[in-house]
């Protein structure tokens, strides 16, 4: 039996002078250079940026699990706050998961962005309160992206997302569907398998990314996906980038899709090189809302629902 999917919620949207408010759900900061670059980026489109409070971590985790569960929920609480932002990713939001109250996310609803291990609260939060999530840069990777990521980050804060049509996109497996959005860090969705917090995966279009994986471990964490009946349940499949390597990422790539088109069998809409990944292009996409995957324009195409 299936769980009953929660009514769809976009968020309101930021307008100049909104503020955003920083978080650290996962690892700690490191690098205060590109903190410092991170908010400049914001603060020049228009923004107003509330910087997190100070966690107690010194290791891999930014603070102990209820302190970065209170740190977020205490972020979303503020009225003067618009839009939650990690500022790194990491490892840590899958521990803080059992702190978190969803009715505090569904009924102030606001914008929820990052990537890489956000992927798991992206999916989670949007999973238990209809809230579309945005899987967007974390604050240390707005400097090193490119300019048309920055643009999609701002645009997708501000107004309803734009179809995509990448030219670099690669058409595997052709075809048109539409469902909703799941997606992001392979590695983090493959470790939400068999737990509570598993994404809905019947007739759901999913986008994934990885970094830092050899061949092989993408190629696992694939057919864990396909064994466990999940792959088969999807209505299609977007493959986005798997290494920040160049020189690697072309060769690399051409083995993870011949992979991903044994095990969808043709099937379903399969597309690779998708702008998405840990790399300069990444171009934000919204968690949660409906798509459509068309194959004969190479467009990804976002409907939102009716007020």
């Amino acid at each position: 039996m299936h769980e009953t999917a929660e009514p769809i919620i976009i968020p309101p949207r930021l307008k100049p002078g909104s503020t955003i408010g920083l978080v650290t759900p996962a690892g700690p900061i490191r690098d205060h250079d590109k903190v410092r670059s991170g908010i400049a980026i914001l603060e020049r489109a228009g923004f107003k940026v509330k910087l997190p409070a100070e966690l107690s971590g010194d290791d891999y985790l930014a603070g102990s699990d209820r302190e970065r569960a209170g740190q977020l929920t205490g972020m979303w609480n503020n009225p003067e706050v618009g839009a939650v932002m990690a500022v790194r990713g990491g490892y840590g939001v899958l521990r803080l998961l059992p702190y978190l109250e969803p009715d505090r996310f569904r009924e102030n609803p606001k914008i929820l962005a990052g990537f890489s291990d956000i992927t798991i609260l992206l999916n989670e939060i949007q999973r238990r309160t209809g809230l579309v999530t945005y899987h967007t840069p974390v604050l240390t990777t707005l400097a090193a992206s490119d300019q048309a990521s920055r643009q999609s980050f701002i645009e997708i804060l501000t107004g309803p997302p734009r179809p995509i049509s990448p030219p670099e996109l690669r058409i595997l497996t052709g075809g048109q569907a539409g469902g909703r959005l799941i997606g992001g860090n392979l590695a983090s969705l493959c470790h939400l398998l068999g737990t509570p917090y598993e994404p809905r995966w019947d007739e759901a279009i999913l986008f994934i990314e990885d970094t830092g994986e050899p061949v092989y471990k993408i190629d696992r964490m694939l057919t864990q996906l396909q064994v466990s009946g999940k792959m088969s349940r999807l209505n299609g499949l977007i493959l986005g980038t798997f290494s920040e390597d160049d020189e690697r990422r072309e060769h690399w790539a051409e083995q993870i899709w011949k992979r991903a088109q044994q095990l969808t069998g043709g099937n379903m809409p399969l597309w690779g090189n998708f702008p998405v990944g840990h790399g300069a292009r990444n171009l934000s996409l919204p968690v949660g809302m409906t798509v459509v995957m068309d194959s004969t324009k190479g467009r990804l195409e976002f409907i939102e629902p009716f007020a």
